[in-house]
């Protein structure tokens, strides 16, 4: 199936690496109109580099932190004035942060959820009218599948992710009537960089390659999955194609989470 995504403009936060590349390079090959959100310009700046490799549109780069409403906003503006509207916003910034419960004070509660979930709200909350007007919206909201299936010792991030679902839910309820179908996609295990920095951090005695080949160990497919393979189903979600998937949180963990 030929994907194609022509004539559509995508924002994504978080989008300078990983996940957030991947799919910001698959949507600007498929014929989108890119934008990227990141707080470093340097990544940015090589992230923009890696895109226009294969895009067929324009790539906008704008340095954000998404947890700042008022930079959220600034986000926004340069978007419009970059590519004109907004069809697609993925919202993909985050970090994994866990820590015991009784450990978690009230401003690690507050960042988290600022990080993952305020952002999510004050994005699509911007984009929203103007999808409405065309009567076309994607909304996809790149959760974990501790969102479904938290374990102890996962706060904060499972609950601010479990609130992600929850939001993906109401928002694909309101948006069904004018066109804008919203979806969840919860990640499993991956190779990113956040691999490396685990690898870095925990990985003993062995090389990076035997560290990614032990930690697939744990899913039941075999493997971790790659960038690239998250980022295609992102773009079947964001396409005509996928357009009757809305309200739905799906896993794409390699058969990971005991939760379907």
């Amino acid at each position: 199936m030929e994907i194609k995504l022509d004539g559509r403009a995508a924002v994504i936060t978080g989008g300078s690496k990983g996940l957030g590349l991947a799919m910001a390079t698959r949507f600007a090959a498929s014929g989108a109109d890119v934008a990227i959100l990141a707080r470093r310009p340097e990544a940015l700046a090589e992230a923009k580099t890696e895109i226009e490799k294969t895009a067929k549109g324009r790539v906008v780069t704008v340095s954000c932190d998404v947890s700042k409403a008022d930079e959220v906003q600034r986000a926004y503006d340069a978007v419009m004035a970059g590519l004109g509207r907004i069809d697609i916003v993925v919202n993909n910034a985050g970090t994994s942060r866990t820590a015991p419960f009784v450990t978690v004070t009230d401003e690690i509660w507050q960042e988290d959820l600022d990080l993952k979930l305020f952002a999510a709200i004050r994005l699509t909350r911007l984009a929203w009218p103007q999808m409405r007007e065309r009567h076309w919206g994607r909304v996809i909201n790149v959760l974990n599948i501790g969102a479904k299936a938290p374990r102890g010792g996962s706060a904060p991030t499972t609950v601010s992710r479990a609130a992600g679902m929850a939001l993906t839910k109401v928002l694909a309820g309101e948006g069904a009537p004018d066109g804008i179908l919203v979806n969840a996609m919860l990640v499993g295990l991956f190779v990113t960089e956040q691999v490396k920095k685990w690898h870095v951090l925990r990985g003993g005695n062995v090389t990076l390659e035997e560290h990614i080949a032990n930690t697939g160990k744990q899913v039941p497919l075999g493997r971790m999955g790659t960038a690239e393979e998250f980022a295609n189903l992102a773009c079947f979600l964001a396409s005509d194609q996928g357009g009757f998937v809305t309200g739905t949180a799906i896993n794409v963990d390699g058969g990971m989470s005991p939760v379907v």
